[in-house]
């Protein structure tokens, strides 16, 4: 961490690349009132825009492993992982996800492709097949959250109010021959805790739409992410002990590893540092050219605005996606329409604000103490999370 501060261009590029891979690349189009007027404001909407509805379309039902979280030590969270077969023996395109959760705790639901030559890997974590506990990433690589990104690709992501994640039209998400999946599940044990304090068994299942990959005209879609660090100080006239930032970032540390410290304290030198505030910014290179197609929002409890702003600053800047009333419980997906495409030279602004005060009211987070709130895996803590559906062309 020290060697990388000092040098800020290097640092941006080296977290540009531990993020997203060396193919990323950022682009983006969508004003709200866009997306009004082509009424592209769900994943859930417009079953029909499934670009390929063939006789060769097939079904993949796969249902998550039995799992009853128990409460951990500290924090309120668990973050679990199973290995899910579709057991394809052909490269296919994934044209829509459905995924059902199975108790009202889950969070969120993310599915991450395993490669072939991963498949050895992902196996010795599995524990017989019951899992395993995977904070920040599947941890395939080993605990540190930055180096999983690049290695473990999205597939889909799921979180309340998203529904079925049918992929932009003519486009398809690549499935190789021999994959696993890795389901990573996030459950919230501050909400529908059972009798005794007994959480409910989750029977959680997912759903996926396939395509043949040979021959298809579809293009390869990828998931890529761009954060913006949250550092949102108790409000005006609340004190307690975890309202010191710094006291706030060891209870983090003890709730998910160092990794996470370490993670909150790299995408705040590399975004400049931003003010302590209800609102955060960071603007990122576009390393690639690519297409733009979707746009998903992701903040948490106390997430209140989100926008994406094509080089900002500029004679052509250019708002993308503007959510003005953000509900974690009603979290929505908006197709890019007509598609942007961006290229090297280009930039890509992530910008959040949260209502703190809300958290004192809150039946989730009302009990919880105060505290500065940064960029952490838990329900109570925040994020500021831009995730893009890109294609090459």
């Amino acid at each position: 961490m020290s060697k990388l501060r000092q040098s800020p261009k290097s640092l941006v590029v080296l977290l540009v690349m531990l993020l997203f891979g060396a193919s990323v690349s950022i682009t983006s189009v969508a004003t709200a009132s866009t997306l009004s007027k082509h009424g592209r404001t769900s994943h859930s909407v417009r079953l029909e825009k499934l670009a390929v509805v063939t006789k060769s379309t097939s079904t993949i039902s796969l249902k998550v492993p039995a799992y009853t979280p128990i409460k951990p030590a500290l924090g309120t969270d668990i973050y679990h992982c199973s290995i899910l077969n579709p057991k394809n023996t052909t490269n296919e395109m994934i044209t829509s996800t459905s995924f059902t959760a199975g108790t009202g705790q889950v969070h969120h639901a993310i599915l991450y492709l395993v490669y072939p030559a991963q498949v050895a890997a992902a196996e010795a974590l599995d524990n017989g097949g019951k899992g395993w506990t995977c904070f920040g990433a599947p941890q395939l690589n080993g605990s540190n959250t930055i180096s999983e990104v690049s290695s473990s690709p999205w597939l889909s992501a799921w979180a309340p109010g998203h529904g079925t994640d049918v992929e932009p039209v003519g486009t398809g998400m690549p499935l190789p021959a021999g994959s696993l999946i890795i389901m990573q599940i996030h459950y919230n044990l501050l909400v529908d805790c059972g009798p005794n304090g007994v959480n409910p068994t989750d029977h959680s299942a997912v759903t996926l739409k396939t395509v043949p990959a040979a021959h298809s005209v579809l293009k390869p879609l990828s998931i890529v992410n761009y954060v913006a660090p949250p550092n949102i100080p108790c409000p005006t006239g609340v004190t307690g002990p975890l309202c010191d930032r710094a006291a706030s970032l060891v209870d983090l540390g003890q709730r998910f590893g160092q990794g996470e410290v370490n993670f909150v304290n790299l995408i705040n030198a590399v975004c400049g540092n931003p003010a302590y505030g209800d609102s955060t910014s960071c603007t990122w290179p576009v390393v690639n050219t690519a297409v733009i197609r979707r746009v998903t929002p992701h903040m948490h409890l106390l997430g209140a605005t989100f926008t994406l702003t094509l080089n900002p600053g500029t004679a052509n800047a250019k708002v993308l996606v503007n959510v003005t009333n953000y509900n974690f419980d009603y979290q929505q997906g908006y197709d890019i329409s007509p598609p942007v495409s961006v290229s090297p030279g280009d930039k890509i602004q992530v910008t959040c604000s949260w209502n703190p005060n809300i958290r004192a009211l809150l039946p989730q987070t009302k009990d919880l103490p105060p505290r500065f709130i940064t960029w952490g895996d838990g329900s109570s803590d925040e994020m500021c999370l831009a995730i893009l559906g890109e294609t090459a062309n």
